[in-house]
């Protein structure tokens, strides 16, 4: 009896999350660490359906770092990063178009079927939603840098996610962009599942990884830090207290603070229901930004 009352005390403390939550859009973005993990994948899925049953509007922005350095390895390319960046030129974008654009998103779509959702995959086969141009960087010498077909977003079709969220379905979306003449582009997780967010006015934009969110010591998890707001952030980055892997998507999600998404949150997604745990619990479990 203990035991189904706490349960039930569970339920109770999730009621006025899942009631503030209800019709807000919360924007998810896979890691290949998740993607590489079934059972942790499995259980993302189930919470994203779970959250979707219960009124939320969770969409979900992917990428597939793993699976395409494998499959480029299979065709005897060896993987280069400029920058960070996957330099992707056009046997690279037909495997990274493949891998991510179809396996991997058709893939994420199935499950969600098969465990009781509703999904749609959005891929350049079905739907694109996702449009840009070129990346252009230059080395420490101000020399233009190639990356390829390698890009950023610079326009979200709203509408058609929209649509898909009003009738219950989750959004599947490869990152994975157009550009104006039409070229493919490759694009960084991360920053289109910020484009994303920021085009929907997300209330949420939650970062499932490997990581537990953000740790004064990168070696001791229980110096997680639960809540910060972007002051505190820039703060922590300022005096060193950010691990150096940590720092480009702090400062990133301080800027997608200010262009209108409420809350960005860094979660590990490999504990079971994590997403869950961070959505609809007090506490949460991981690292949760807010602007002020």
């Amino acid at each position: 009896m203990q035991e189904a009352i706490a349960k039930a005390d569970t339920l109770i403390e999730a009621l006025g999350w899942i009631r503030r939550f209800r019709d807000k859009v919360t924007v998810i973005k896979l890691g290949g660490s998740v993607l590489e993990r079934p059972e942790a994948l499995l259980h993302v899925l189930i919470d994203i359906v779970f959250m979707e049953t219960v009124g939320m509007r969770p969409v979900i922005v992917h990428g597939g770092g793993k699976a395409i350095s494998r499959a480029m390895d299979q065709a005897g390319i060896e993987p280069r990063f400029i920058q960070g960046r996957r330099y992707t030129d056009d046997r690279s974008l037909e495997i990274v178009e493949r891998v991510l654009g179809y396996e991997l998103n058709e893939h994420l779509a199935q499950r969600i079927e098969q465990l009781g959702g509703r999904a749609m995959n959005l891929n350049f086969r079905t739907t694109n939603v996702l449009f840009g141009e070129r990346i252009h960087l230059t080395d420490e010498h101000g020399q233009p840098v190639d990356l390829g077909h390698v890009g950023q977003v610079t326009r979200v079709d709203r509408l058609v996610i929209d649509n898909l969220c009003y009738s219950g379905q989750v959004p599947v979306i490869p990152s994975l962009c157009l550009g104006a003449d039409g070229e493919k582009l490759n694009v960084n997780a991360d920053t289109a599942a910020m484009a994303v967010a920021q085009a929907l006015g997300a209330e949420k934009l939650v970062f499932l990884s490997d990581v537990s969110g953000v740790l004064l010591d990168r070696n001791d998890p229980d110096s997680l830090i639960h809540s910060l707001n972007a002051a505190e952030a820039r703060r922590l980055v300022q005096e060193g207290l950010v691990g150096d892997g940590m720092i480009p998507k702090v400062e990133a999600c301080v800027e997608t603070l200010s262009k209108g998404v409420r809350k960005i949150h860094i979660v590990d997604g490999r504990i079971r229901h994590s997403l869950l745990l961070e959505v609809y619990t007090t506490s949460g479990v991981g690292t949760e930004i807010v602007l002020e």
